[in-house]
């Protein structure tokens, strides 16, 4: 018996997609399969099987060492673990042991750039069967099990944006390696500030084509392809999806870019704002809406005239403002995102929401009766960990329809309204995240605890770094 019937990890659809992989691989002769977990900070990792090996190890489980769920954004591990409990106080995460991957057979994959290749992603399992409780994937499962208890599913859909540039020098030298390494050389594809103009596309249009035709060969639902403001800027925007998928969607997204990109002599980056003269922050924003799950409604449409949103997606958006600034720490997780949040721009700096207007933190877009209504939630960065961000609007949320919110009037002045400041730096954002019960009970004290460690592990390198600025300011003055 299979490590996954043992412990009774695959559900009947599972099982059935399971055979089709079974399948495909033989069929397509693949002579390999991927097998990735997203790990704390929404970045694949895994091993790669022989094809003739990848349905046994699917269903068996692949061994994975527990030190990746240690590591901070430069692969550093911040746990000690080599000391009693490994520096998370469990005995399984001691001394480096294994973990499993067990594959989702539901998201097999041919990847259409890597020949022959499969691709699987997986979830953390302990031995006996048990989730690995810093697993994110699994975390925002249980969280949509919460919202499933209330009568609703949650419905995302994607719109991020990203920089692709010309890839110059890869840095490969010897003195170039690090943890991190140098970052790459590279130039513009484009210059910027002419938004949405044909001309701008038509440049960018043969790495577009590139892009289109292997997203959609994934079999992610690509809706639109933009020039964004910046120079070498673009966006995606996806249909909308339930549950697990447009989390999923997005971790697969941002890996396929990159990995597409470079085998064409391109960097794509998924950092917010890259320190290169002139460009433009990028955002993520994510469209948000309830599914009624006896009737298939959106439960955020309105059926009163004189309202443009319902009071269930009223009281959504009250718990989104209400919990927004500790819910920062994951919907802009690196120090580099907090350089967004500027007054008078296209991003917001505070807990505010408007109708149709992309100065507020979150954008209210819909009328009465219009089936497409929606929340735009415009704070977050495109280097996000998807599972965390969405379980961050669905508690939430859950917490806004708990206790009834009310998010307040429309803001039509986003950057003159009083209201509560966005937090200016992660180590803020974290402060408030220790000290909201919301993300405490929802997500567990544990794993709140071990993702700010992790973060604290980054601010404190970040601050024991001299930076040009400092050099810059002092050096000769002083």
């Amino acid at each position: 018996m299979s490590f996954v019937d043992r412990h009774g990890l695959w559900d009947a659809t599972q099982v059935e997609a399971a055979i089709e992989a079974e399948h495909r691989i033989r069929a397509e002769e693949l002579e390999v399969v991927r097998l990735s977990f997203a790990d704390q900070h929404g970045v694949l990792r895994g091993k790669s099987v022989v094809g003739a090996d990848a349905l046994s190890v699917m269903r068996g489980g692949c061994a994975i060492t527990t030190t990746l769920l240690a590591k901070d954004t430069a692969h550093r591990t911040v746990f000690p673990v080599f000391t009693s409990g490994g520096g998370f106080g469990m005995r399984e995460m001691e001394g480096a042991a294994d973990a499993l991957m067990v594959a989702d057979p539901t998201t097999f994959r041919i990847l259409p750039w890597a020949p022959k290749t499969g691709w699987v992603l997986c979830d953390l399992h302990f031995a006996d069967g048990r989730p690995v409780p810093f697993s994110t994937r699994h975390l925002y499962r249980k969280v949509l099990g919460q919202l499933a208890t209330t009568g609703y599913d949650f419905m995302a859909g994607l719109e991020v944006e990203f920089h692709v540039f010309k890839l110059l020098d890869p840095r490969l030298r010897p003195s170039d390696s690090g943890q991190p390494g140098e970052p790459p050389e590279v130039a513009l594809l484009t210059q910027g500030y002419q938004y949405l103009t044909e001309q701008r596309y038509d440049q960018l249009d043969p790495v577009f084509d590139i892009l289109r035709r292997d997203v959609m060969a994934l079999g992610l639902r690509l809706r639109s392809i933009e020039l964004e403001y910046g120079p070498s800027q673009c966006e995606l925007t996806f249909h909308p999806g339930l549950g697990l998928a447009p989390a999923d969607a997005m971790v697969l997204l941002r890996s396929a870019v990159k990995q597409i990109a470079r085998r064409h002599g391109y960097h794509a980056s998924f950092m917010c704002r890259p320190r290169i003269p002139n460009v433009m922050s990028s955002g993520w924003h994510l469209h948000q809406s309830l599914r009624d799950r006896r009737t298939g409604a959106n439960a955020f449409m309105s059926q009163d005239e004189g309202r443009d949103l319902s009071p269930v997606a009223m009281q959504w958006l009250g718990g989104l403002l209400a919990h927004a600034r500790a819910a920062t720490a994951f919907t802009t997780p690196t120090l580099n995102g907090y350089k967004r949040y500027r007054p008078y721009s296209l991003a917001p700096d505070r807990a505010i929401w408007g109708r149709d207007n992309r100065g507020v933190m979150v954008r209210a877009l819909g009328a009465a009766g219009d089936p497409a209504t929606r929340l735009e939630n415009r704070v977050g960065e495109p280097a996000a960990n998807p599972y965390l961000y969405m379980a961050s609007q669905v508690l939430a949320g859950l917490d806004g329809l708990k206790r009834k919110l009310d998010p307040g009037p429309s803001a039509d002045t986003p950057y003159e309204a009083q209201a509560e400041a966005l937090p200016k730096s992660l180590g803020e954002a974290l402060a408030a995240l220790r000290a909201d019960a919301c993300f405490s009970d929802g997500l567990g004290a544990g794993f709140v605890d071990y993702f700010a460690r992790i973060k604290d592990a980054e601010i404190a390198r970040f601050q024991a770094e001299v930076t040009e600025w400092e050099q810059r300011e002092y050096f000769d003055l002083f």
